[in-house]
């Protein structure tokens, strides 16, 4: 896990950073800031930042598999979408509780198969995991989108978007919060991630080719095969997550809406900070949510656009990255 102080550093330069953008636009870093965390955690937004949080938790987690072992997934939007698009048409014809326990199946193995087949294309065909990954991502999402306008799409509505599940195919809600028991399945696969790294062998052999891949190979690491397996384990929680989006509200698929709020990308900057750790991306995961969904709250009482968290959240990684290679030479030196 990285160094406590070297991301409480990081953090806190990002924040200086952001007042004085802020202050150069003649706004109040305090007042925005403080806009910040009331929408994030006051009692008119902590509703909406848990439920983005979930989803955001679950890509991060999803994303740092790999990236334990130093392969970058970038096609976790096609994968998400695919799990998605997958588990409505199997819950708009398997009725009951088999239905949801079917629909979340096919949502993983829609996003492992998926993910698999990236590995595939570098461990057999020497194609770079960063380009069969992010470019596969495409024709899922086209896949997913011709057929919410066509042979899925709700005949009652003019919007490209699926038929709604029906009662009995849906994710019991947990009280009137808004968050369904999907939050469960995150937190569960959060914590067999925490298990698997820390206290397996397959959780070492990723750990040991992320610090150094020649090093890993020399001491008999099978790397397709690893990375065969890592793809398929992230791919497969990130079409579960998606899963888990569409059998909540509005318990349909529609084209673009999970896309647009970014989960992937804001859960891949999450698994970045905390160097893929376990319980680090849960934190970074949740604070990347949290300062998303204040953002909103922030531009609506400040007049700040909410593209500032979008800078902030870029320039931690980025000042983490300096700082680690900061550091990573003056112990070298030393």
């Amino acid at each position: 896990m990285r160094d406590v102080r070297t991301v409480g550093v990081t953090v806190v330069a990002a924040l200086v950073l952001g007042a004085g953008l802020l202050a150069a636009t003649g706004a109040d870093p305090l007042s925005a800031y403080a806009a910040i965390v009331e929408g994030a955690f006051g009692p008119d937004g902590i509703q909406d930042t848990l439920a983005y949080a979930v989803t955001v938790v679950g890509m991060a987690t999803a994303l740092a598999i790999p990236l334990r072992a130093g392969l970058v997934n970038l096609g976790g939007e096609g994968q998400l979408v695919l799990g998605a698009i997958s588990a409505v048409a199997v819950g708009l014809h398997v009725p009951g509780p088999l239905g949801v326990v079917a629909a979340l199946v096919a949502g993983a193995l829609a996003g492992g198969v998926y993910a698999a087949a990236a590995a595939l294309c570098e461990t057999r065909l020497g194609v770079p995991l960063l380009v069969t990954t992010l470019l596969l991502s495409y024709p899922a999402m086209s896949f997913a989108a011709y057929l919410v306008r066509f042979p899925m799409r709700d005949p009652g509505s003019s919007l490209p978007q699926s038929g709604q599940l029906p009662p009995d195919v849906r994710l019991p809600q947990l009280g009137g919060s808004g968050l369904t028991v999907g939050l469960f399945l995150i937190v569960a696969a959060v914590a067999v991630y925490a298990v698997v790294d820390a206290r397996t062998p397959a959780g070492f052999e990723a750990r040991v080719t992320g610090w150094g891949p020649r090093f890993a190979e020399y001491a008999g690491i099978d790397r397709p095969r690893l990375t065969l397996r890592l793809l398929a384990c992230s791919g497969g929680l990130a079409g579960l997550v998606g899963a888990v989006v569409v059998l909540g509200f509005p318990y349909r698929f529609i084209d673009g809406a999970l896309i647009t709020p970014q989960y992937t990308w804001i859960g891949l900057l999450a698994a970045l900070l905390a160097a893929a750790s376990p319980l680090g991306t849960l934190a970074a995961a949740v604070f990347f949510a949290a300062l998303t969904s204040g953002g909103f709250a922030m531009e609506r009482a400040t007049q700040v656009p909410r593209e500032l968290t979008a800078i902030l959240q870029a320039v931690l990684i980025v000042f983490l990255a300096a700082t680690t290679g900061l550091l990573r030479r003056r112990r070298s030196a030393a």
